[in-house]
């Protein structure tokens, strides 16, 4: 194993890719790359900087990703949970309509569903109107007249 696969393997141990990489490694990488080259046949690079700064911004923006989609499900969470006490309209997980009062949330792989009354569960994506419990509205905007 020479120089440059034992620091990339070392890099690779204490963190999974080339973002686990530290500054003085990530230029102890690059200075023994530059020094083991062949005078007569140099490699390119510009070509090698750039492929590990593709590596770098790839990485980075998967853990962007994973971090934003952490993020929207907290939010998710957090407004499931303002609606605890609250009357509900929306498409059950069977596909039905219903109405009832928020008891609990839950958060599952499919994301936040609110629990009603009597045991019925909604994803919070299909509630599609939160009413006010205090007066006699109707969830799908029936009349008395």
């Amino acid at each position: 194993m020479n120089t440059v696969e034992a620091i990339g393997a070392s890099a690779k141990n204490a963190d999974s890719g080339i973002s686990g990489l530290s500054s003085d490694e990530f230029f102890k990488l690059i200075f023994t790359e530059l020094s083991n080259q062949d005078p007569l046949d140099p490699n390119d690079t510009n070509a090698l900087l750039e492929q590990i700064a593709n590596i770098r911004s790839i990485e980075s923006d998967v853990d962007l990703v994973s971090k934003l989609g952490e993020l929207v499900g907290q939010n998710e969470l957090a407004a499931g949970a303002g609606l605890i006490g609250r009357l509900i309209s929306g498409l059950s997980e069977t596909s039905e309509r219903v109405t009832g009062l928020v008891n609990s949330v839950s958060r599952t792989e499919e994301g936040v569903v609110l629990n009603l009354t009597g045991g019925i569960r909604v994803p919070m994506a299909d509630v599609d109107r939160v009413l006010d419990g205090n007066q006699d509205e109707k969830p799908d905007g029936e009349d008395d007249s």
